[in-house]
């Protein structure tokens, strides 16, 4: 049996304090993130900020400000329509692509391009409807603030706007590519990285 014996390297108080730095964070890359998703954000933001104003000044000091509600319910209203336009640009609106895994290259293709028209149609028309209706409701002033309600409904009308031209932008990849998710759902999972 042969004993082994330890060898320490001397090492300088320098190099010893260099082995607990981490090394250096990849720069932030915000290139994925679109015009609505920066809105969204400010939305919530400023919803969140109503929410804390409404809970400070009710159970704290006892008085609340009875329009914080409102411009709460307002900004979620906005958050879910222009949050919409962002799950167009990703794909990640609900959708049923059973069919497609028995229908033959072409049909599915062919399918999957009617349903892209469709979906431009019903955004733009939706577009459409809303901007009638504001001017409609032309005048009309929200319940406890004196602003107008077509600022609410005119974030209705950007996210109707901006889910109809991403809806186009969608539909073109689609052509472009020969493929859209409803075909192959599988090249649309986000990568697992290990």
């Amino acid at each position: 049996m042969t004993a082994t014996t330890e060898v320490h390297t001397p090492i300088t108080a320098e190099e010893l304090a260099h082995t607990f730095e981490e090394e250096a964070a990849p720069p932030v890359d915000l290139s994925a993130y679109a015009f609505e998703d920066w809105l969204a954000f400010a939305l919530f933001w400023a919803m969140t900020l109503a929410v804390f104003l409404q809970f400070f000044t009710r159970y704290v000091l006892n008085d609340s400000f009875a329009w914080t509600e409102e411009i709460a319910t307002y900004c979620n209203v906005a958050i879910v329509f222009v949050g919409s336009a962002m799950c167009v640009r990703l794909n990640r609106h609900i959708q049923v692509d059973f069919l497609y895994r028995y229908l033959p290259h072409g049909p599915a293709r062919a399918l999957a391009t009617l349903i892209d028209i469709i979906r431009i149609g019903f955004f733009a028309y939706a577009s459409y409807l809303v901007w009638r209706f504001m001017e409609i409701v032309e005048g009309e002033e929200m319940t406890t603030i004196a602003l107008p309600k077509n600022l609410i409904y005119g974030c209705v009308l950007i996210g109707f706007v901006l889910m109809s031209f991403r809806s186009l932008q969608v539909a073109y990849r689609n052509w472009q590519r020969g493929y859209s998710i409803l075909e192959r759902p599988e090249a649309f999972d986000p990568v697992k990285v290990d």
